[in-house]
């Protein structure tokens, strides 16, 4: 059972803090862990709670919820309330108690430890603070962030902690000059760390915190969020037992039909509840005999409840003013307390308004008025400091009341809450449009989404492959995708499912293939299937989160043999991957020293039957691959390669480069392909497994033959993007970018795994040939673009390959010894230290082709086939420079900076 641990600053059992942590919890309690909460006794000296034990303090929570608290504090020396106050007064308020800090430090460090010990002895795999940044004992917080640094390196752990500050120096008792002034200097600063995601209410928060921290990077808004569903005013349910509703207004004496106006706050001065008396006394006749309830707690601060209930007198209203208490929280699951067990849902349910006349500087979120809407109930709120960054930006409807037109509610204001009361109709239609609205942007799937990015799930310690499958819009071939990874076997049967898991990255689908995933999971459980989104459309930011998806989580196995490499897989979903794809790559990988296993790729037949011409054309590039990736282990294609996680990160793993298309950025297509290079430029080996098969589906050739045949099957002038090659009517306004250049992998050349299928597979048998003009210019363009990447890129890259008795055999003596010899003078010529970029190995490539064209097709005629053929014809430009010359004009034409006629020449149309 993995556990989270939970810590508020609040030191009380139930508060708004609190409530945000059960919702929050819940989503881990769904995921199958463990919620322990440290209410934070020990931390806050002015609830008189310190060291106290717990009493009955969990029948206030979910049964789900375990009460727990670090072990042995108490036993710190010097760690005590009377220190925590002092430290407080004298460090943080006033500045001047710098002789302190030699104790703070020496009681946070044997915190700290305890803080550790604990975790270990619970088995903490998350931990969530809350209001954790309020500089209420700096001593403990300098104890929180050292024992994650300890803890998180200790386990090799990712971001496990979640910390939310729902109050901060600004919104907490501002002016008070409780916490000292910005940008305060004796606070504990959030800090950056691999370990911690800090999470802000809203933008302004997230600005005011980059404020004081500017070098923050991992700081992301998470709204509070609130069960959006109506409340009922026959029964509810608290702690599972249903209980009738309609006893609530006769054990409060409220009439039946008075119009009621809900107030659940706390009873102290900064709440203003004296302008909802106002109000009160201030509404017309005609809009009934309102009653004000008023939820809080009334020992609080008792002065302040005396003067209320002086004021509602003085005005003579003090019969329609319920003072009801504390109630339980608005949200289900956490128990009503008292007698009745009534709660804010119980009040919501028989309120015609709920109303938040709250200070201007005082409140952050404002959780009443989500509350509110969450529960279909119109509200009245004043433009505190807040509102319209919570909820008046985002088009919510309701009364509010302008600050600046006074302190107490103007005639203007009452009239508009006194037609809202009369207006039956008026106030349906408001509070469904605010619950719709509400939904989307404070809704629980909100949080549920937002935590899915933030934290990884679990793995598996006995798996050793994650196959990444980016997707977008295959809701026609991911079934049978899906079903051919599930299916994997072994030597002996069925694979061990346990050995591998699939990620699969929806790159903004509009079809139903998350659905479709998701139903899959359900119904193979025994084969993790992870969905992780990538909202920047392309198949290289898709690939790119799959694969650091993947590699994080795997550092973070429990019980995994240290001594076992893990690999990351690459997949298309439009492709079909054979029955022991899988475990050829694994057992290639697990053999070998190589940091990359590149897979073998095939055409069925059947599916170019009656057009032998486009057959042929496919066939010569796949045997001159075959021959080619035999000797330097070629180079991954997305379709299908596998990677060592540690060889991945040790490059960054996947890099995504843009380039300008019409004047806008794009992202580059070939992602794979410049992977490949960097790990093979940084000295590790790729091998070649053709025994791991996938099958290219036909489409990425049927779609694209005109651009093939041209020689531009995905670019030119150097540009290298994605084409749409769905079929008719499936790719029209549905491409995943502007033009379909970049959707989410969509390609000619790279696929991607990201269209829907285009017909049926054996209807392309009878889709025409290539005359035999098409078919010679496709398989030019093919070789043309095959034999500079394959043949040349290898030994340019990594020149020690010459030495090997294969790669000689291949070339031949004096071939080896002079194309050695030509990388050399090229490398001291061009002053290159570093071939991997992909602007600096394609001149020195095109350069060698040229230079060795003759000589490399005799090698790949020998050695795949007479019909290989001869290099296909030079550019024009070069057909009359003098054959002394002729090198010299060769290396202009390649570093040609004006035209990039070599880009095009050698026309990106490797499509085969």
């Amino acid at each position: 059972m993995t556990v989270l641990w939970g810590i508020s600053f609040d030191a009380t059992p139930i508060s708004g803090v609190v409530v945000e942590f059960v919702k929050t919890a819940r989503h881990f309690r769904d995921r199958g862990y463990e919620v322990h909460l440290d209410l934070g006794y020990d931390v806050k000296a002015d609830k008189n709670a310190f060291f106290r034990p717990y009493r009955d303090e969990a029948v206030q929570l979910p049964d789900w919820i375990r009460l727990d608290r670090v072990d042995e504090l108490s036993e710190v020396p010097g760690y005590d309330q009377e220190f925590v106050a002092t430290v407080l007064r004298e460090y943080v308020r006033d500045g001047a108690g710098a002789h302190l800090l030699p104790r703070v430090h020496a009681a946070a460090d044997a915190v700290a430890e305890r803080l550790v010990a604990t975790w270990e002895r619970r088995g903490v795999s998350f931990v969530m603070v809350e209001n954790g940044t309020l500089p209420e004992n700096i001593t403990y917080t300098m104890a929180l962030y050292s024992a994650i640094e300890r803890y998180g390196r200790r386990h090799r752990l990712g971001p496990f902690v979640l910390w939310r500050d729902h109050d901060l120096m600004w919104q907490s008792e501002p002016g008070t000059g409780k916490y000292g002034t910005f940008p305060y200097p004796s606070t504990v600063a959030p800090v950056n760390s691999p370990y911690i995601r800090y999470v802000a209410l809203h933008e302004e928060a997230r600005r005011r915190t980059l404020e004081w921290v500017p070098d923050l990077r991992n700081i992301t808004v998470l709204p509070n969020t609130f069960a959006h569903t109506d409340t009922d005013t026959d029964t509810h349910a608290a702690g599972g037992e249903e209980r009738e509703r309609a006893g609530f207004r006769r054990h409060f004496g409220i009439p039946q039909d008075a119009p009621l106006i809900a107030r659940f706050t706390r009873i102290i001065p900064q709440k203003r509840i004296d302008r909802d008396i106002h109000l009160l006394a201030r509404l017309p006749e005609r809009a009934g005999d309102v009653h004000l309830f008023v939820a809080g707690d009334t020992q609080e601060a008792p002065d302040e409840h005396a003067r209320l209930v002086r004021l509602a007198e003085s005005l003579g209203v003090a019969g329609r003013v319920v003072f009801g208490g504390r109630l339980a929280p608005h949200e289900s699951g956490v128990p009503a307390a008292g007698d009745e067990g009534h709660s804010v849902r119980d009040l919501l349910a028989e309120a015609q308004l709920a109303s938040f006349l709250t200070s201007y500087d005082y409140e952050s979120y404002g959780n009443p008025v989500g509350e509110a809407i969450a529960s279909r109930v119109p509200y009245l709120t004043t433009r505190y400091q807040l509102y319209d960054t919570v909820y008046g930006d985002k088009g919510f409807r309701a009364p509010v009341m302008e600050l600046t037109d006074g302190d107490l509610p103007t005639a203007a204001f009452v009239d508009s809450v006194a037609e809202l009361i009369l207006d039956e109709r008026k106030r349906e239609q408001m509070a469904d449009f605010n619950h719709r609205l509400g939904k989307r942007h404070f809704g629980e799937d909100t949080a549920g989404e937002v935590l899915d990015e933030l934290f990884l799930p679990p793995m598996g310690e006995r798996t050793r492959m994650s196959v990444v499958l980016p997707v977008y819009n295959e809701a026609a071939n991911l079934p049978a995708v899906l079903a051919s990874l599930h299916g994997q076997r072994g030597p002996e049967g069925p694979l061990d499912r346990d050995l591998y898991e699939v990620v699969l990255v929806d790159n903004n689908s509009t079809d139903d293939t998350v659905a479709i995933a998701r139903r899959f999971a359900a119904d193979h459980p025994d084969l993790a299937l992870h969905i992780v989104p990538e909202p920047e459309q392309g198949v290289a930011c898709a690939r790119k989160t799959g694969m650091d998806f993947a590699a994080q989580r795997s550092r973070r196995r429990a019980g995994a043999d240290p001594e076992q490499r893990f690999y990351l897989v690459s997949a298309d979903a439009d492709c079909r991957v054979d029955a022991r794809w899988l475990w050829e790559l694994l057992s290639a990988m697990d053999a070998g020293k190589a940091a990359i296993g590149v897979c073998d790729y095939y055409y069925e037949p059947e599916h170019f039957t009656g057009r032998p011409r486009l057959w042929d054309a496919i066939q010569r590039t796949l045997r001159c691959r075959a021959v080619t990736f035999s000797l330097f282990g070629g180079f991954p294609d997305g379709k299908g390669f596998a990677v060592d996680r540690d060889a991945y990160e040790k490059v960054g793993g996947i890099e995504i480069f843009y380039q300008l298309q019409n004047g806008r950025f794009v992202n580059h297509l070939s992602d794979d392909w410049d992977f490949g290079i960097l790990v093979r430029g940084s000295g590790e080996d790729i091998t070649y497994v053709p025994a791991s098969r996938v099958e290219i589906n036909p489409r990425r050739v049927n779609h694209a033959i005109d651009e093939v045949i041209t020689g531009r099957a995905y670019g030119s002038d150097g540009i290298i993007v994605m084409r749409d090659i769905r079929i008719d009517g499936v790719a029209d306004g549905e491409s995943g970018g502007p033009d379909g250049e970049s959707g989410g992998g969509l390609g000619a050349a790279d696929g991607g795994g990201t269209g829907s299928e285009a017909a049926s597979l054996p209807e392309t048998a009878s889709l025409p040939d290539l005359t035999e003009e098409e078919a010679r210019q496709a398989w030019e363009f093919s070789v043309k673009d095959f034999t500079p990447k394959n043949t040349i890129l290898p030994v340019l890259l990594t020149p020690s390959l010459l030495d090997d008795d294969a790669v000689a055999e291949f070339f031949g003596p004096s071939l080896t010894e002079r194309l050695g010899r030509r990388i050399a003078e090229i490398t001291e010529e061009m002053r290159v230290v570093d071939f991997t970029p992909i602007h600096s190995y394609k001149t020195p490539s095109y350069r060698l082709y040229f230079e060795f064209a003759d000589e490399i097709f005799a090698r790949l005629r020998a050695t795949v086939g007479e019909d290989i053929g001869h290099p296909p014809p030079l550019p024009p430009c070069l057909r009359d420079v003098p054959q002394e010359r002729f090198t010299e004009f060769v290396r202009y034409y390649c570093e040609d900076r004006e035209s990039g006629e070599a880009h095009n020449y050698f026309g990106n149309g490797g499509v085969f």
